[in-house]
């Protein structure tokens, strides 16, 4: 009897327990996360004093910019981010931006090897790399912060003290002929795409020059000449040495004995450039001309076996857009990226992978063959190329054509409240969620000091994107609208219109009515 009564009373506790569970868990649930949870204690959050994690910058005597700020942890990101790239090539072969990439990190007046530089790193549980792009070329590495002396030293060494050797190059010629021909046969070709929509947007200058090495340039790549183009970008006046998770103080120190008192090889040695004189750099500012750049590829066979990738034509459509110091212009075009968005017809995920946004909504859904539509926004310092790239069967050139022009002439018409609120929400939470990496901080304060001499915070652009209006939207489309258009085309290219074609498609309103415009005889 007394065991039973025990039992039931035990049994009785369990049910009073759940149902009391139940009624709290009921009461979380239904919480907005607005507010706080109930029957918690009150938060409290220690107050910080913002000024100490705040971007630091200073210049040295030769011009070089170092800029730092602390993160918590063991390790630490320092790079070296250079005012150079395939837009500044005019003078030179182009192609040399790519080669200095390839020989980044190899011997210099102090290792006699790559190999003993990545020993050096090692030490610390350090890793580098090097990546180059139209408009600059960046030497980073993560590290220990024990290790902060040593990466400095290698860093001089690397920007201004390698030592190229014939071997060198022969071993660079052989990787970059190896990139050309893996890019040529990638399944993805927006490497390809997005070489051909710069060339289309500004032909013959700047931006427009190619970011990877003809084929016919490999072999013409030689010693003198990429002494002679180190010597004038590798200028320090055009570095930023940025640090995250490092001493500003002791930063700068370092910067100083290996960026300053240590002088460049070609200061040393004025036979490296041998009897090349070039000595002027090309400042020109990025002229759009928009254009037609089109490419016959045989895009049957790129991915055979079984995720065989079915032949595709691609086509990319480009407008104008502001630079990235124009902020005005800038972060509205961001906030219109986001709201076109985009990707792949086969893309996984829910509303958190765009699957709302405008290509996925009015293009992939309404499509069927349509395999890819994606908006991209490419912003620099003096100018900008918005596009849309899509991609479907060649017998449905263009379909393409209609479809994307249609879309892209509705980004100055009307947009919904929602939509507008969910574009700036996505792209506030991307940059919030990327500025957790140290890599990412480093590069956005080593780009920001280049750009402007000073970093602006995560919040400035929060406060930035939270003002962007409908009218903004509007205004910023309809400028781009009226720029004069770049088109690019990979694959079959001979069932694609002539560029006027395209354009009177653009201007149509009544363009929803497929190939309207597009004449039958080819």
């Amino acid at each position: 009897m007394l065991s039973r009564l025990l039992t039931g009373q035990n049994q009785f506790s369990k049910v009073v327990s759940r149902s009391l569970c139940t009624a709290v868990n009921n009461e979380i649930v239904n919480t907005p996360l607005s507010k706080p949870l109930p029957g918690f204690p009150q938060l409290i959050y220690p107050k910080v004093d913002k000024s100490l994690y705040q971007t630091k910058v200073t210049t040295l005597s030769n011009g070089l910019r170092v800029a730092s700020e602390p993160k918590f942890g063991q390790f630490c990101t320092v790079g070296v981010i250079i005012d150079s790239g395939s837009r500044y090539e005019l003078p030179f072969l182009a192609g040399i931006s790519h080669f200095l990439e390839k020989l980044s990190f190899g011997r210099t007046e102090k290792f006699e090897s790559r190999d003993h530089i990545l020993q050096d790193l090692e030490k610390h549980g350090g890793i580098c790399d090097c990546q180059g792009s139209r408009d600059s070329l960046i030497y980073a590495a993560s590290i220990d912060s024990r290790g902060l002396s040593s990466i400095v030293n290698i860093l001089g060494e690397v920007v201004l003290r390698p030592q190229i050797t014939d071997e060198d190059l022969d071993i660079a010629r052989k990787v970059v002929t190896f990139e050309l021909e893996d890019v040529d046969m990638r399944p993805d070709q927006e490497t390809v795409l997005m070489e051909l929509i710069h060339a289309a947007a500004y032909r013959g200058n700047t931006l427009g020059l190619p970011k990877l090495c003809p084929s016919e340039n490999i072999e013409k790549m030689n010693k003198e000449l990429i002494y002679n183009y180190m010597k004038l970008h590798h200028d320090p006046s055009r570095i930023v040495l940025a640090g995250v998770g490092v001493d500003h103080d002791e930063l700068v120190e370092l910067a100083e004995k290996h960026f300053n008192q240590n002088k460049p090889v070609w200061s040393k040695d004025s036979t490296l450039q041998g009897d090349l004189n070039l000595n002027q750099i090309d400042n020109s500012i990025a002229q759009y001309t928009g254009g037609l750049k089109k490419k016959e590829k045989d895009l049957s066979n790129v991915c055979p076996g079984p995720s065989e990738i079915p032949e595709l034509a691609h086509f990319v459509l480009g407008f104008e857009s502001a630079p990235h110091k124009n902020l005005d212009d800038f972060v509205p075009t961001c906030v219109l990226n986001m709201m076109m968005g985009g990707g792949g017809s086969f893309s996984a995920g829910g509303p958190g992978k765009g699957m709302y946004t405008r290509l996925y909504t009015n293009v992939l859904n309404r499509h069927y063959w349509m395999y890819n539509a994606t908006a991209y926004n490419h912003g620099y310092i003096d100018s900008g190329l918005f596009c849309i790239h899509a991609s479907a069967n060649p017998n449905k050139v263009h379909d393409i054509i209609t479809v994307i022009t249609s879309e892209a002439r509705k980004m100055a018409g009307k947009i919904d409240s929602v939509e507008l609120k969910r574009a700036k929400a996505q792209l506030q939470s991307m940059l919030l969620m990327n500025l957790e990496s140290k890599p990412v901080i480093f590069e956005d304060m080593a780009r920001q000091v280049l750009a402007n001499n000073e970093r602006k915070t995560a919040q400035f652009f929060i406060d930035e994107i939270d003002k962007v209006t409908e009218d903004d939207i509007k205004r910023i489309a309809d400028k781009m609208l009226k720029s004069k258009i770049s088109v690019a085309a990979l694959g079959d290219v001979n069932r694609f219109p002539e560029l006027k074609e395209i354009e009177l498609e653009l201007m149509s309103k009544d363009g929803d009515q497929k190939g309207k415009r597009f004449s039958l005889i080819r």
